[in-house]
């Protein structure tokens, strides 16, 4: 890359990988305590209450940096790739 270019960044892959990150590891901690992943993650975008996500290892408060709708989307992107 040469000095005089500009550097474009794809902020929307960013987001992406980030939700992605954070869902990977609310998953991962809802299972671990036993809780079915799916049903709890789903409560949580339709309700909005935080509480159907564990607290443990910070899964609680990572969801809540995602907003609901943004959730939705990528999952929506996500199964529509797999058509």
């Amino acid at each position: 890359m040469e000095f005089n270019e500009t550097m474009k960044i794809n902020l929307e892959f960013d987001k992406e990988k980030e939700v992605r990150e954070i869902v990977a590891k609310v998953y991962e901690a809802l299972k671990i305590k036993g809780y079915d992943p799916i049903s709890q993650i789903v409560g949580y975008i339709l309700s909005g209450d935080p509480t159907y996500i564990t607290s443990y290892n910070g899964a609680r408060g990572l969801i809540v940096k995602i907003e609901r709708d943004e959730l939705l989307e990528e999952f929506a992107k996500t199964y529509i790739k797999t058509l």
